[in-house]
């Protein structure tokens, strides 16, 4: 217990008291700690009940990340200590007698660290650098340069170096400064040194990247192409794309200070070369590489959920869509695992098949396509499913003498919720072996409530259904005996009706052995006429379905019921049902029949009806049966096959469809019953009128001509009346399939044949035609035909190929072409020389330049055999087609050569003996020969 008095807890007289601190002592302290470094706060205090510490820090949150409490929250220690840690923090100790606060003011200090460290330089003459050691601590470090490890201060001083603080800056740099600078910064907590290394080189650009490297990246992702270079000054980067100007720093592309282009997203258009350049002042180097953008991996079929029973196959599909440069690779896994080494697995191109699936194969199936660039997957899941295992554990509760409470515990459903639980039994008294079903349950419950009949010997069993199907049965019920009793049910389906026209047959359905609640089952037969005053007639039979009445009139109705009855007492009142005794076959027929002719194919027939006494038996109806005598405009009798129509029901009238206009008719009807017909009424004949005809039997067409030709028809098979005539129309049809004008022409009925005149020649004709009535025309059938041709027109039609005049017409142009070739082909190998044997002798020149075949010469020059040899005359060219031969080199025709008597031809073309020529030729000249072109050889050479 404690006081409350000036608002100060106070010392409880039983020896409690409130908090207070041991150590540190009074309100507050101070304590330092180091950047990075482990700040550990304490606070021990003494109290009784014990107190509790709390901390927390004044001017901010603690670090909850950094943080821990030890020793039952009496010290605090916060790890990686920051700047942000310095500040007051104050424990309290608090017990039910009060509290005490101590704060601890926190100073954080740190040994200098890093900024920003100074970095090497490379540097080209005239330019400038600069070095920065950036520091930071507390106290503020100092800083002290060196350089090649001597104090700035005392090294030689040097114009181009200026030191302000943390940065020196190297101005107009020259080629041999180069040097080692290093940075000290140091407070009184450590201190911090670093190198910097100035290098002052000229050099010209060099480009590190390998050449025609080839980039490959996915459609949408970003591209990095590489243009790593070397060089003093540092070179300028420039990039450009196949035959475009140099690529900007904007989109697409961004151009990184170490010279790699980036595309952000590529897209098929980025595809091509690309080429950088690397320049600076001494120098420019260029390198290529080549972008190719590829289409993505995707699963466009993924693998769906599955449910599968046991011992049944599962098919996952997995269709992929893939960059046709990039090989795919296709895996799947189970379970982000690999699949089981089974051969049950099937891995195909797209699909995964698990036959004869197990429950150890349910799980997560992924397929995964990978590819050099990329990779796709998809996942499904596989769920075995089976039917449920029996239930088990039957127990017979809350046993009477009509019902029993059957339980029992469901066995496992694999994967499948049961649906419902059937209950079945076995009557070892009268079914032995033979299980019915007694009821159904939900699939959520295990109890079942039956109703059970006397006299029979009952054991129960359960079956669990689910989607897959029915369990097994559980294992059979301890048996359950019921007592007899009186039979709770009458037979059932009770019928009365005669098979003879004098009798009354009584059935009905025997009860089961579980419906007969007892032994010595029997049934009692009840009769009696209905609407009579008599008294029911009655007889017990046992073991049968039936039993005959006797001695009844025809077709009376009669009541009739049937009672179960056993040794221990009769079944409930049984009702009463009607039946009849025997039918008989009736014994008048319809009278006052009557015929309506509608039209020339219907007609409607009237009757009295036959009296009920007459009928003796059920009324089915009324025979009507009716046929074609003759056709009206034949004499001479052509009966045709009966037709029946029968009338259900009581009816008067009815309608006789389809028949035949301008005939006569015969008909007669019946009445029928359940025993069969009656005597038919008297023969009745009709007549119908007439109607339109059938179509012609045929159209024909004969002795066509240029101008005319002939018809021929057939009269209907049915004219349906008298005929009064046939109409037909005609029209010419064009080239196009178009209908020219109709032409109409009546003809009377005895007509056949008709010849059309004032035809046009050559023309297709179409021709409609029909037979008529008076009461209108017929179906129209139709023909077509083509006049023949004139024969002018004929004549003027001969084919030009088979005319003499034509034929020496073209033999006269072929033999003229032929002449000119000829002419131009000798005119082209004009002035060919034939030189003699002595001008062969004196001037033999053996380096003949040859001729090539491709140039369209037809042979090359033999340079002259040895003398020992026959002289044999020079076999010379002919003359290229392309006329390339000189004109001063072969300027005088065969004509100069062929004015003497003696000039003649071997066979080979040469000249025999000596020329004849009128003009002097120079020696160079007697060197060559030329074959001479005869007409065929010309011939041969133009071809």
């Amino acid at each position: 217990m404690y006081n409350y008095t000036n608002n100060l807890f106070v010392d409880s007289p039983s020896g409690e008291r409130r908090p207070s601190f041991m150590a540190p002592l009074g309100q507050s302290s101070t304590q330092m700690a180091l950047r990075g470094g482990v700040l550990e706060l304490e606070c021990i205090a003494e109290g009784l009940p014990t107190p509790e510490v709390s901390w927390y820090k004044e001017s901010g949150d603690l670090p909850s990340s950094r943080m821990s409490f030890h020793n039952f929250q009496k010290t605090l220690k916060i790890a990686d200590v920051m700047e942000a840690d310095a500040g007051d923090y104050r424990c309290t100790a608090k017990n039910s007698l009060g509290s005490a606060h101590h704060t601890i003011k926190v100073n954080v200090k740190a040994a200098p660290f890093w900024i920003s460290a100074p970095r090497n330089l490379i540097l080209a003459p005239e330019e400038t650098g600069i070095l920065t050691c950036r520091v930071s601590g507390d106290p503020k470090p100092q800083i002290a340069w060196s350089v090649n490890g001597v104090p700035i201060k005392d090294s030689p001083k040097d114009t181009s170096r200026k030191v302000e603080d943390d940065t020196v800056i190297l101005s107009d740099v020259q080629t041999g400064s180069s040097a080692v600078y290093q940075c000290n910064a140091s407070n009184e907590f450590g201190y911090l040194l670093a190198n910097a290394f100035v290098n002052v080189l000229a050099e010209a650009p060099r480009v590190l990247t390998p050449p025609n490297n080839v980039y490959q990246v996915i459609t949408n992702n970003p591209a990095f192409l590489d243009c790593a270079s070397f060089g003093s000054p540092i070179p300028a980067i420039t990039w450009f794309k196949d035959s475009q100007t140099s690529i900007l720093n904007r989109d697409p592309y961004v151009i990184h200070n170490n010279g790699t282009l980036e595309i952000n997203v590529a897209q098929s258009l980025n595809s091509g070369k690309y080429t950088c350049i690397a320049s600076n002042n001494l120098g420019t180097r260029e390198n290529h590489v080549y972008l190719e953008v590829k289409e993505p991996t995707r699963i466009l079929a993924q693998p769906e959920y599955m449910v599968v029973q046991r011992n049944r196959k599962a098919v996952f599909e997995c269709k992929v869509k893939h960059d046709p440069t990039l090989i795919p690779t296709m895996n799947w896994l189970k379970d982000n695992g690999e699949l089981p080494d089974d051969e049950r697995f099937l891995v195909d191109t797209d699909s995964l098949t698990i036959n004869e699936v197990t429950e150890e194969d349910e799980g997560t199936y992924t397929c995964v396509m990978n590819t050099t660039l990329d990779q796709d997957s998809a996942s499904a899941m596989l769920t075995v499913v089976e039917e449920p295992d029996p239930p088990t554990d039957l127990e017979l509760t809350d046993q009477r003498e009509r019902s029993v409470q059957l339980t029992w515990i469901p066995g496992d459903e694999h994967n499948s919720p049961t649906q419902k639980f059937l209950v079945q039994y076995e009557d070892l008294l009268h079914q032995a072996g033979v299980w019915h079903n007694l009821t159904e349950e939900e699939g959520t419950k295990t109890t079942a409530h039956l109703d059970l009949s006397p006299y029979a010997y009952y054991s129960f069993r359960v079956l669990a259904v689910n989607h897959v199907g029915y369990s097994q049965p559980s294992r059979p019920s301890r048996q359950y005996r019921t007592n007899p009793a009186a039979p709770d049910v009458n037979p059932t389906d009770v019928h009365g009706v005669g098979t003879e026209h004098n009798n009354l047959v009584i059935s009905w359905k025997e009860l089961t052995g579980l419906q007969s609640n007892g032994p010595g089952l029997q049934y009692k037969v009840n009769w009696r006429q209905k609407d009579v005053e008599e008294d029911w007639l009655s007889e017990t039979v046992a073991n049968t379905s039936k039993y005959v009445v006797s001695g009844t009139p025809t077709f009376v109705p009669y009541e009739v019921k049937v009672q179960a009855v056993n040794d221990y007492g009769n079944g409930p009142a049984p009702e009463a049902v009607v039946g009849y005794s025997g039918e008989d076959v009736p014994m008048s027929a319809p009278e006052s029949v009557q015929v309506l002719v509608q039209n020339g194919t219907l007609a409607e027939v009237h009757w009295e009806p036959v009296l009920t006494s007459m009928v003796r038996g059920r009324l089915q109806g009324y025979k009507v049966s009716y046929w074609r005598e003759r056709s009206l405009h034949q004499a001479e009798a052509q009966q045709e096959e009966q037709q029946v129509l029968l009338f259900s029901g009581n009816r008067t009238d009815g309608r006789l469809p389809g028949l035949k206009p301008y005939s006569l008719y015969t008909l007669n009807i019946r009445v029928v019953n359940g025993k069969g017909e009656g005597p038919p009424s008297p023969n009745h004949n009709f007549e119908t009128p007439e109607g339109v005809p059938g179509p012609p039997s045929f159209l024909r067409i004969k002795n066509t001509d240029m101008d005319s030709l002939t018809l021929e028809w057939g009269p209907p098979q049915d004219n349906n009346g008298r005929l009064t005539g046939y109409t037909l129309k005609y029209q010419p049809v064009n080239s196009s399939n178009e209908l020219g004008p109709v032409e109409e022409m009546m003809f009377p009925a005895n007509e056949t044949t008709v010849i059309l005149a004032d035809l046009k020649y050559s023309t297709r004709y179409k021709f409609y035609f029909n037979a008529k009535t008076i009461k209108g025309s017929g179906p129209t059938i139709t023909e077509e035909a083509v006049t023949i041709m004139d024969e002018a027109m004929k004549s003027d039609q001969v084919d030009l190929a088979t005319q003499g005049w034509f034929i020496g017409l073209m033999c006269a142009i072929a033999l003229l072409i032929l002449v000119l070739l000829i002419i131009c082909f000798i005119k082209r190998n004009k002035g060919g020389k034939y030189p003699v044997k002595e001008k062969e002798d004196a001037h033999q020149d053996p380096e003949i330049q040859p001729m090539k075949d491709d140039d369209g010469t037809f042979g090359e020059y033999r340079s002259l055999e040895s003398d020992t040899e026959d002289h044999k005359p020079l076999k010379g060219s002919r003359t290229p087609s392309n006329g390339t031969v000189k004109r001063d080199d072969s300027d005088d025709s065969l004509v100069d050569y062929g004015e003497g008597g003696d000039g003649q031809f071997n066979e080979d073309g040469s000249f025999i003996g000596q020329y004849s020529g009128k003009k002097e030729k120079d020696t160079h000249e007697g060197n060559e020969s030329s074959e001479a072109p005869s007409p065929v050889n010309a011939m041969n050479s133009f071809v």
